[in-house]
């Protein structure tokens, strides 16, 4: 594979060691779908976590048998022996510390979705370039094997040229989003930029644009179906893409049951899946129906993360990174009409 863009130019030090990594906010999502797989990925070591509360920051580091732990981001960014830097925390502080790292010439690993908007979004990946320092942002479906088996059936033509897409989420909503004194952050918009749409569809229109290239138009409507609801809770969008793919999707947060399904329509056949659900990936053509099972990883972002530190050793080319990332933020901007 070609080299990861500006990873050699940057990296400077011995390639053949282990890229050394530092957890900001070690909270729900690094302790099984991410945080072991820095610990797992070959040519990779967790070396310093860090979180507000200096208990939870010590007992993390102490279940995960991780050296070092911190209460201070900038004092983990500062580390000599911290190479690298995963920021794992709610997008509202997504940009002051990615924008630490990117002034300590630390690579960064961002969570998803990448910022609050896509003003933000741009700003990250100006000051990461102007840097020349790497930056990657963890839409891990694109590197899941799952996923991978959908790229290649789409891409090489198992249905034809692709007529049209079709999305569909919807789920229950949790008793816990319209109560204030429970309300995940997931759902303050102050802290997420939106709701469970811009936290699970970005995850889902990032996919689409890793099938069929960057989204060039896209239209949308949303609503709160609540009164006490302070985000969206219900979407609809239609979209065109540069390879001339068209697309509807909806989502909905606040339905009697669920439904997580994507068809992708072409010439010859169709390729019906799931994005969240574990459900087989379902190609119908002439020919008959085939089903293909294939179980994620038990660290489901361990893919991603290998792509990255192979990216940052030189000998991979970069499946997630902040532009790709930052065309999601803008594709929601536009279907949010903000």
């Amino acid at each position: 594979m070609a080299p990861c863009a500006g990873a050699v130019r940057f990296w400077g030090k011995d390639m053949t060691k282990d890229i050394r990594w530092g957890i900001l906010g070690c909270g729900e999502v690094t302790e099984v779908k991410s945080g072991p797989g820095f610990r797992k990925a070959e040519g990779s070591q967790l070396v310093a976590v860090m979180r507000r509360n200096r208990e939870l920051a010590a007992d993390y580091a102490r279940r995960h048998g991780v050296p070092r732990w911190y209460d201070d981001a900038e004092a983990l960014i500062a580390d000599p022996e911290v190479d690298a830097v995963y920021v794992a925390t709610p997008p509202a502080a997504h940009k002051p510390l990615a924008l630490l790292c990117a002034a300590a010439g630390k690579p960064c690993y961002l969570e998803k979705p990448m910022a609050l908007n896509h003003a933000e979004s741009q700003a990250i990946v100006q000051a990461f370039a102007a840097r020349g320092v790497p930056l990657f942002v963890a839409y891990y479906r694109r590197a899941m094997p799952r996923f991978a088996k959908i790229r290649e059936l789409v891409q090489g033509g198992a249905i034809g040229a692709v007529r049209f897409a079709h999305l569909v989420l919807r789920q229950p909503m949790p008793a816990e989003d319209l109560d204030p004194a429970s309300q995940p952050w997931r759902v303050d918009p102050a802290m997420a930029g939106g709701g469970r749409f811009v936290d699970m569809g970005s995850h889902q229109l990032d996919f689409l644009d890793d099938l069929f290239g960057p989204v060039t138009d896209a239209h949308g409507f949303a609503r709160a179906s609540h009164a006490q609801a302070r985000v969206e809770d219900t979407v609809c969008a239609s979209l065109r893409f540069a390879s001339g793919v068209i697309a509807t999707a909806s989502w909905c947060f606040a339905s009697p049951d669920r439904l997580d399904r994507c068809e992708i329509v072409g010439e010859r056949g169709r390729l019906v899946f799931a994005t969240f659900d574990e459900t087989p990936v379902e190609l119908f053509t002439a020919e008959g129906h085939e089903q293909y099972a294939i179980p994620n990883p038990v660290h489901v972002q361990q893919p991603l993360i290998q792509n990255v530190v192979d990216c940052l050793h030189g000998r991979a080319t970069p499946l997630s990174t902040g532009e790709t990332a930052a065309r999601t933020d803008a594709v929601i901007d536009r279907i949010l009409g903000r």
